[in-house]
């Protein structure tokens, strides 16, 4: 499975972005989708995920209520809808895939190149 992350950019604090990762090479709806993310000098750190029929979503605690994940299988496609942006929340976004709901970065089968979201104060 490839993933092709996109949607990266530069952004003021409160601000917004919205994140899209591509997937080819497999079966998209037999996968659950994640977004993982890596500050510099920090590890990568999950972020949000959804399960594989897009029912259940999961979101780290530091993003709840901001950001949204949702999936179009039709279109082989997840994304990640970030409101009310932060400093903080810069860095690297990395799109993962895996055959176990992706909460954990030992659970990803299949990683994207990532996408960089740098948010100014």
């Amino acid at each position: 499975v490839q993933l092709q992350a996109s949607g990266g950019g530069l952004v003021q604090a409160g601000g917004s972005l919205r994140l899209s990762c591509a997937a080819s090479g497999g079966t998209f709806s037999s996968y659950y989708m994640g977004w993982f993310r890596q500050a510099p000098g920090k590890e990568r750190a999950f972020v949000s995920a959804i399960t594989r029929n897009g029912m259940s979503t999961y979101y780290a605690d530091s993003v709840k209520g901001r950001f949204t994940i949702s999936r179009d299988n039709a279109k082989n496609t997840v994304y990640l809808e970030m409101n009310t942006l932060k400093p903080e929340d810069t860095g690297t976004y990395y799109c993962a895939a895996g055959r176990l709901v992706v909460t954990s970065p030992f659970n990803v089968d299949y990683w994207g190149q990532g996408t960089l979201v740098t948010v100014s104060s």
